[in-house]
């Protein structure tokens, strides 16, 4: 098991990190919106394995028009977007610009509404669907799209979503190998048996370590960043966690076999989806971004 995690891995780091650090945001936005759709329909079988049949198309749907309006709400300059990105969003801008984020949840609501009322399954799935389709929504889609307003950020935004990724690997990595070494005391039996503190305050080293390094090349105060691997890794142990119950719920080891090792997509990103909001906020609300 340990050599597929490690070989899927340096397969997986390479290509994502040249995406963050080489690609535009709309490149990045796109990549989002694949991991998204994967991880939501790995979500989706997590409900269908207790009886909630989710309305997985219109979610789907609502859920790349969140990541289009997270992608046309960056505050890029004109000279930081490419050619290819300025047209588009002059050709596909209407009734004065794109969809913002309340409006595209109100017409989640509305799709709900119109497809609770007449669509032909049991009105017993009704409460369930709603459910499994607004969780999904809010619990993986919405905080994941922040991906792309943090990459958006001027000047800062690729290093900082790289941050933001590092400071998870690396806790994830440390507190595995850890955890299995010199685990002893369970974390969260009732959730992740195999989770412990040992494991648990590994990770949390293992993020700071990754403050101190990026130190070195960003023009970001060496406080500041152990701030934010700080939330951040309290973000993503939480996110991981959060991940582990909706299994257990379902019953379900793995949320699914695409990545060899690691298990599903909703696996390996469980504790990026929280961790990646919790950095964009820091910035944003405690360290100035035009500073």
């Amino acid at each position: 098991m340990t050599w597929k995690r490690v070989a899927t891995a340096a397969v997986l780091i390479p290509f994502v990190v040249s995406l963050v650090v080489r690609g535009s945001t709309a490149i990045v936005a796109l990549a989002v919106a694949l991991v998204t759709l994967l991880a939501l329909f790995e979500y989706f079988a997590l409900g269908q394995a207790i009886g909630h049949r989710a309305y997985r198309f219109w979610t789907a749907t609502c859920a790349l028009l969140l990541i289009y309006a997270q992608w046309f709400a960056t505050n890029w300059p004109a000279d930081y977007l490419t050619e290819w990105e300025l047209r588009y969003r002059q050709a596909f801008r209407f009734f004065g610009g794109a969809p913002a984020i309340p409006e595209t949840l109100f017409l989640f609501v509305l799709g709900i509404a119109a497809l609770t009322l007449w669509t032909k399954r049991p009105l017993v799935e009704a409460l369930p669907a709603a459910g499994i389709s607004a969780s999904g929504l809010l619990l993986v889609a919405f905080p994941l799209s922040y991906a792309i307003r943090l990459h958006a950020i001027p000047m800062r935004g690729p290093q900082l979503l790289l941050f933001a990724m590092v400071i998870i690997w690396v806790g994830d990595t440390a507190g595995y190998f850890a955890g299995r070494s010199i685990g002893k005391h369970a974390l969260a039996p009732r959730l992740s048996p195999k989770k412990t503190w040992e494991g648990t305050v590994a990770s949390f080293l293992g993020s700071l370590i990754v403050a101190v390094v990026f130190a070195r090349f960003m023009t970001v105060p060496l406080a500041h960043l152990l701030a934010m691997a700080t939330v951040g890794n309290v973000a993503g142990q939480v996110g991981d966690l959060l991940e582990s119950a909706y299994k257990r719920s379902a019953g379900i080891k793995d949320s699914g076999s695409i990545l060899p090792g690691h298990g599903g997509v909703l696996d390996r990103i469980d504790a990026l989806i929280l961790a990646i909001p919790v950095v964009w906020y820091y910035w944003i609300l405690i360290y100035s971004p035009k500073s």
